[in-house]
């Protein structure tokens, strides 16, 4: 049998390209107002915190001088000299440095193991413990390190962001070490290296994309960290987002220095980000086309 083929119109023939073009038309005029409207969202926030931070507390509560104002730095000065932030950045830098790190030791042997054993209920484990939601571990862990006398130090800052860290390490190497061929250690051990030998040698190297990944993410978890410093910090191990409380009181609220306080607290992980974007897109997407 043969098909029986029907032309369409010639009306309907006719207007398709005319719709396709209409089509091509609007697209890219909505691609553009989606992204205009999306950068907005998120630049915005960031462009009135930082003018805010230039103004004393009367200039900010006047509507009169949203753009046009007298700039002062006194609220930097307020932030950094008088009370003492430089402390409170090095507390932020040594625990979200000293976790990454711990994290990383334990968590890339684990995610190699995983996914080269194929240990999927252990990978199981480790998303539901990345699930979790933090704060319904926060009484638990307050009362045991409270009877060890560990509350206050940094030890258990350190272990209360690697709960959080840890998972999300192993998550991300799972996934990279997945996408990276087994050929290249079979080869390696046929040279004569020790699996051991073979993983530190051959894939270790070529893991480094994923690894800065995770180190990246981890880092950025921890210098934003709000809810288990704010339990389990001290006064001499307070942390940045913790320290910003000191300038909201009962009665009113320093909003100049709050503000340049965030500022503080938003820039480092800010310049992070845009060096290291390449590494967290790589590292993201490294499994993505296994297969």
């Amino acid at each position: 049998m043969t098909a029986i083929v029907t032309n369409p119109p010639l009306s309907e023939r006719k207007g398709l390209p005319a719709k396709r073009r209409r089509r091509r038309g609007v697209y890219p005029i909505v691609r553009v107002i989606a992204l205009i409207l999306i950068v907005l969202l998120f630049i915005l926030p960031l462009v009135w915190m930082v003018i805010a931070s230039l103004k004393n507390n009367v200039d900010i509560y006047d509507a009169s001088k949203t753009i046009i104002f007298t700039p002062t730095l006194e609220n930097y000065a307020n932030v950094l000299s008088r009370n003492n932030y430089f402390v409170f950045i090095f507390n932020s830098f040594w625990v979200a440095f000293a976790s990454t790190v711990l994290s990383l030791i334990l968590g890339v042997p684990a995610a190699y193991a995983m996914s080269r054993f194929t240990m999927h209920k252990s990978a199981l484990v480790v998303l539901l413990a990345r699930i979790i939601p933090g704060v319904s571990l926060l009484v638990p862990w307050y009362f045991i390190f409270a009877n060890l006398r560990l509350v206050g130090g940094f030890g258990v800052l350190i272990l209360s962001h690697m709960f959080v860290a840890l998972p999300l390490i192993v998550y991300i190497m799972i996934s990279f070490f997945d996408s990276l061929p087994l050929e290249l250690e079979e080869q390696a051990q046929v040279d004569g290296l020790t699996p051991i030998g073979a993983f530190l040698r051959t894939t270790l190297p070529l893991s480094v994309p994923g690894i800065a990944t995770a180190s990246i993410l981890s880092f950025i978890f921890s210098w934003n960290n709000f809810m288990f410093a704010l339990v389990l910090s001290g006064a001499h191990t307070k942390t940045l987002p913790v320290a910003i409380f000191n300038f909201v009181s009962y009665a009113s609220i320093d909003w100049g220095s709050l503000m340049a306080a965030s500022v503080v607290v938003t820039v480092p992980i800010m310049i992070i980000a845009l060096f290291t974007q390449k590494y967290i897109v790589s590292g993201l997407t490294a499994g993505a086309t296994k297969g």
